[in-house]
């Protein structure tokens, strides 16, 4: 199992890193994410490498912005 974590911007509230942990926990292979609210960081475990593409989509897709990993 591999663990990155990212920084996301624009999170705010619960809705937020619930969207958030919904899309990147659809991308296969993710086992678990942990999103902090506070400090704009989410926890991804895996089984492998994600590619930063994959994520950014995800994140993009629950309308936040990926901005560094």
């Amino acid at each position: 199992m591999i663990t990155t974590t990212y920084q996301v911007q624009g999170m705010t509230c619960g809705h937020c890193a619930t969207s958030v942990s919904t899309e990147i926990g659809a991308i296969e292979g993710v086992s678990d994410v942990q999103v902090e609210l506070a400090a704009g960081r989410v926890t991804v475990t895996s089984e492998g490498p994600l590619d930063t593409d994959t994520v950014r989509a995800a994140v993009d897709e629950a309308g936040y912005d990926l901005v560094g990993a």
